[in-house]
């Protein structure tokens, strides 16, 4: 499989977000991708801001998480040109915004790797760490920091 599931085409991605600050959005190094933090936004908006279990509820950040996950396809498509040398999410490291007495981390990123599961199949397996912060940058909700392995480059000069 080297294209998205039919759910999650190229199109239907949001577009891929500039870097916040004096970093790069997304790094490689010797055939492992790393992205910065993507948040839920759709191009330059926040769609998801503030702490669950206080501004927001469970259900909301799970959006949130999967708004998350669709810009990191979007960071992948715009690192790589496209998904086709993409060979496994090899980490994904959720951030969840939190009221205090709220700690339940694990099940709204549940959200964000079904996303990867169902857009890139078993490319999408991944091992994951759930966190849960008083705040987030922008003030978003959730925050995704994911490492991706991905198969080199053709050589444009090898025979076929």
């Amino acid at each position: 499989m080297t294209s998205l599931a039919e759910p999650f085409r190229e199109s239907h991605l949001p577009p891929p977000a500039p870097a916040a600050g004096r970093y790069a959005a997304h790094v490689m190094v010797d055939g492992w991708l790393f992205l910065s933090g993507q948040f839920p936004r759709w191009g330059s908006q926040l769609r998801y801001a503030g702490r669950v279990g206080a501004e927001l509820t469970e259900d909301e950040a799970s959006h949130a998480a999967r708004l998350a996950a669709l810009n990191v396809l979007a960071q992948i498509r715009a690192a790589l040109g496209g998904f086709e040398r993409v060979v496994s999410l090899a980490r994904v490291e959720g951030h969840v915004a939190a009221a205090p007495d709220w700690n339940n981390a694990p099940a709204v990123l549940d959200h964000a790797s079904q996303v990867f599961g169902e857009a890139l199949g078993e490319r999408g397996r991944h091992a994951r760490s759930a966190f849960v912060a008083l705040r987030l940058p922008l003030d978003a909700t959730v925050e995704l920091v994911v490492t991706v392995r991905v198969r080199p480059a053709a050589d444009p000069g090898a025979l076929p």
